[in-house]
């Protein structure tokens, strides 16, 4: 009987504890954008971050997505061109552009640089000790260290989300316009006609929440990490690992919950 239940009673300790770590990562965020609004106010931390998380993204950023929009208009021509359907390829490029590939890609390239970054210096600082010192000389290293790179990362995200977009549509044109022989024309108009200010503004919402996202994943393992450099090690693999995941999960959530206020569904 003990060996038929073993494998039920191992289910239930892995779901309760990812719940129970669901709810610790929760805690650690409200109080991170809490500590946001109580003095002393880091700027000048702020800036070092959001240069950090900004200007340290934007070479990968312009590179993924120059060549995102290439080829997503590449395999959309040649789709498309089975139905005579070559003049809404900018539309078709840019909606998905706008609302998924920008947001997801962005928040993946910036999970993979910047949250494995977080996670190693902030375990780095825990397993050294660094921490400990912090809370004895009365600094509070959850407003000093984690605080500035949640509001940097909710800042930055989308704003790199913004301009992974812009590249996009540049590639997107060149391919589309200049190598396939796409009628200039047919191709803004339709862009001008069907891509909407909610489909902006449905991309930028999900990049303010990746941007948080990544930040409390990579901040969260990072501070909580232990036993030395191999427990950095695992801090920053889980960081990538879950905040890569928590962005698909999170990415189906939040387009499940905006498609709900789009105009034409409403209208429809």
């Amino acid at each position: 009987m003990k060996a038929v239940l073993k494998p039920v009673a191992a289910l239930g300790e892995a779901v309760i504890g990812g719940v129970s770590e669901v709810g610790r990562v929760f805690q650690f965020f409200v109080l991170a954008v809490a500590l946001a609004f109580r003095r002393p106010f880091r700027f000048g931390l702020l800036m070092q971050q959001a240069e950090f998380v900004g200007v340290g993204s934007l070479f990968i950023i312009v590179l993924t997505g120059s060549f995102t929009g290439a080829v997503f208009t590449l395999q959309t021509v040649n789709g498309l061109a089975q139905f005579n359907l070559e003049s809404v390829v900018g539309t078709t490029v840019m909606i998905g552009v706008t609302r998924e590939l920008g947001p997801v890609l962005t928040a993946l390239m910036v999970t993979g640089r910047v949250a494995s970054a977080m996670a190693t210096e902030l375990g780095t600082m825990r397993v050294t000790e660094q921490i400990d010192a912090m809370e004895v000389m009365a600094v509070n290293p959850m407003q000093y260290l984690v605080t500035p790179r949640v509001v940097a990362s909710a800042i930055m995200v989308p704003a790199l989300s913004m301009l992974f977009v812009a590249v996009a549509y540049a590639g997107s044109y060149l391919v589309a316009v200049q190598l396939m022989g796409i009628d200039e024309g047919a191709y803004l108009s339709r862009i001008r006609m069907y891509v909407t200010p909610f489909d902006v503004m449905h991309g930028f919402y999900k990049s303010i929440v990746f941007g948080i996202l990544l930040a409390v994943v990579g901040c969260y393992k990072g501070f909580n990490a232990a036993g030395g450099a191999r427990g950095v090690g695992e801090a920053t693999t889980k960081a990538v690992v879950i905040g890569s995941i928590s962005v698909f999960v999170i990415d189906y959530v939040l387009t499940s919950i905006l498609m709900r206020f789009e105009p034409s569904v409403i209208g429809g």
